[in-house]
């Protein structure tokens, strides 16, 4: 099988003086360093007793030396196993007991930070993300590797990133493409945590997808944070530039001008925030991407006035599959100003098969999804969660997330067929609705959210105007109890999704 990592060593080889990762701090790294570091972490790897399919948990920022050693480690065998910045030391036994990794490579940093109580603290109260690896690190069966000068926390057996350098490459091990190869964990709890296990096989075809989907070539220049959005950019050839982790906007806008920036990914939330300070990008961008979250018409529109002579695309994705669909921006807004229920997330990638369930789930099969979830069975077919339709020239809308789903009296309500159109009206940014039961009946009582469109807006204002506007705009069964006006709506993980239990939480809090 000609696997990703495989053909990046190849493309690798054929521009070896070229310039590959722009780090976030500015430091360049070229095609053929990249290169040698892979080969030497992966002959490294073997020569300190890696086997294949061992579990290494992996704590290391994004940076060219991350991309090196991620490539390098799945080229030795491993089974790379994701580290949370965001969950506590409870959460994290429970997943390694899942999953029983017999490595950890991290930075030095993150050792300190996780066994010095003060430091951890230091970092955490600024807002700075570091995993917890309190319990991988005091486990005797866990071999370590630190990257960067050795600092308090770092086992004393710990083998340095030095060490492993220098060696001859010689031959990958051979490798199942069908067997694990990396764990993503979602979510869960301690009882059951929730672990997405992907192959060499899956990956590949989501690396291949997203690159057929945005194409690449020499002298294009990639502005994307994270390791699978990046690497269809180097497979082709082309430049990957990393943001620094929560910059301000400003920065994010700098970067654009000063690597001469032609494709940006980014996340709807923090791109609107980039457009308030830079409405219109540089010409040299050509391309923006959109994703992991749903986009709010306001922004769409800001993002083709961004790049008027470009392409702005939505890609609908999962941590199960990369990526599922693909919508223009502009496709987007016009089946949203058509008054069209739900939310278009595009035409299926190629290779995605798509059913939707008798209780309106939309179900996919496709090369690039996951082979199932840790300590579960091989999955047939992925249940995305979402509640979908096909379209008549069978593009995928999605009307509501089948765990959102709202019941008053008998009758089920989807917030995501009705946020899209309330998001359209003036004087609102976005839009969100949540349930909050009723102590006495259990019904749910309709609490929409929303975050006004400038700041001079007077609150009570748009809610008298809402509570007329409403009725004539959707379904008279979803008509809100409560509107309440926000100043943002809560949001969590990297790609800084809608935190609805959050929201749900506040709602209910703030009940009359």
């Amino acid at each position: 099988m000609n696997d990703f990592v495989t053909r990046f060593l190849s493309a690798a080889e054929e521009r070896p003086g070229e310039v590959a990762v722009i780090d976030p701090d500015g430091r360049t790294t070229t095609f053929g360093e990249l290169r040698r570091l892979a080969l030497e972490v992966s002959a490294g790897l073997r020569a300190e007793g890696l086997e294949p399919g061992d579990g290494v948990l992996f704590a290391v920022r994004n940076s060219a030396r991350a991309i090196g050693l991620f490539l390098g480690a799945l080229r030795a065998g491993a089974v790379l196993i994701s580290a949370d910045t965001a969950v506590g030391p409870e959460l994290v036994s429970a997943r390694l007991r899942a999953c029983r990794p017999r490595w950890l490579v991290a930075e030095s940093l993150f050792y300190t930070t996780s066994v010095v109580g003060p430091a951890r603290t230091f970092c955490r109260r600024r807002g700075w993300p570091v995993p917890d690896l309190r319990q991988p690190i005091g486990d005797p069966g866990i071999r370590h590797v630190h990257i960067g000068r050795r600092l308090p926390g770092v086992p004393r057996a710990a083998r340095s990133l030095k060490d492993l350098l220098g060696r001859e490459p010689g031959a990958a091990p051979e490798r199942d493409p069908d067997a694990p190869a990396l764990i993503v964990f979602t979510s869960g709890t301690t009882e059951q945590p929730k672990g997405v296990v992907h192959s060499l096989r899956s990956l590949t075809a989501a690396v291949t997808m997203l690159g057929e989907h945005l194409p690449f070539a020499p002298g294009d220049v990639m502005h994307a944070d994270g390791i699978m959005a990046g690497l269809p950019a180097l497979l082709g050839g082309a430049r990957l530039s990393l943001p620094k982790p929560s910059a301000p906007p400003e920065r994010f806008a700098r970067d654009l001008a000063e690597r001469r920036v032609t494709h940006a990914y980014g996340v709807p939330v923090h791109l609107a925030e980039v457009f308030g300070v830079l409405p219109e990008w540089p010409g040299h961008v050509r391309h923006l991407v959109m994703g992991s979250a749903p986009a709010a018409p306001a922004v769409l529109r800001q993002a083709m006035a961004a790049v008027p002579a470009g392409q702005v695309l939505s890609i609908y994705a999962m941590t199960e599959a990369i990526p599922l669909a693909v919508a223009r921006a502009e496709d987007k807004l016009a089946h949203i100003e058509r008054g069209l229920p739900g939310d278009l997330l595009g035409t299926p990638s190629p290779g995605v098969t798509t059913r939707i369930a008798e209780d309106g789930e939309l179900l996919v099969s496709a090369p690039n999804a996951c082979l199932g979830y840790l300590g579960a069975p091989p999955l047939a077919e992925l249940a995305t969660g979402d509640l979908a339709r096909l379209d008549e020239a069978g593009r995928i809308v999605m009307t509501g997330r089948k765990k959102d789903m709202l019941i008053r009296g008998s009758y089920n309500i989807y917030p995501g067929l009705y946020e899209p159109s309330i998001a359209l009206l003036a004087g609102v940014r976005e839009a969100a609705m949540v349930g909050t039961p009723d102590p006495v009946t259990g019904d749910e009582s309709v609490v929409l959210a929303v975050v006004a469109d400038g700041d001079d807006a007077d609150p009570a204002r748009l809610v008298r105007r809402l509570r007329k506007q409403l009725p004539e705009l959707i379904d008279a069964e979803a008509v809100p109890d409560r509107i309440v006006v926000l100043p943002e709506l809560p949001r969590s993980g990297r790609s800084r999704k809608l935190d609805r239990g959050r929201l749900r939480e506040l709602m209910t809090a703030s009940r009359p």
